[in-house]
């Protein structure tokens, strides 16, 4: 009883922080975008501030992409509800459907939704989201 009880509390702390198969973190995009040879540079923790209109949800990292020209680049969030991913995934899509000049590339992949700069070239995009989907 006490080993089924203790095998219990260890895995709800491991789903809690974040544990749980298909979990990453932010840093762990940054990183495959860097080993993919993409830009990914002065990766910045993203405070309730930094969302302006976006859903305020799970940990958000902006990073910058210098050959879009100065704080052009992108954002990732490590998001753990399904329905808080689609929000903000819906999010930054819809702005871009209401006007081409608030475009921007979306893609999720397990908990991370990866919002790039829409002035990327989508062959250059889709190698963003390739070194995404690497990610095990």
């Amino acid at each position: 009883m006490k080993k089924t009880a203790f095998a219990l509390l260890v895995l709800f702390l491991a789903v809690a922080c974040g544990g749980s198969a298909g979990s990453h973190t932010p840093q762990d995009a940054i990183d495959a975008f860097l080993a993919a040879g993409l830009e990914a540079e002065s990766p910045t923790s993203m405070g309730a501030e930094d969302y302006g209109l976006a859903p305020f949800v799970g940990e958000g990292v902006r990073f910058l992409i210098p050959s879009l020209g100065e704080d052009s680049g992108g954002r990732v969030f490590a998001v753990g509800e399904a329905d808080d991913r689609e929000r903000l995934a819906t999010y930054y899509e819809s702005l871009g459907e209401q006007s081409a000049a608030f475009f921007s590339w979306v893609f999720v992949k397990d908990n991370l939704v990866l919002q790039l700069n829409g002035s990327l070239e989508e062959d250059v995009a889709r190698q963003y989201e390739a070194a995404l989907n690497d990610l095990d």
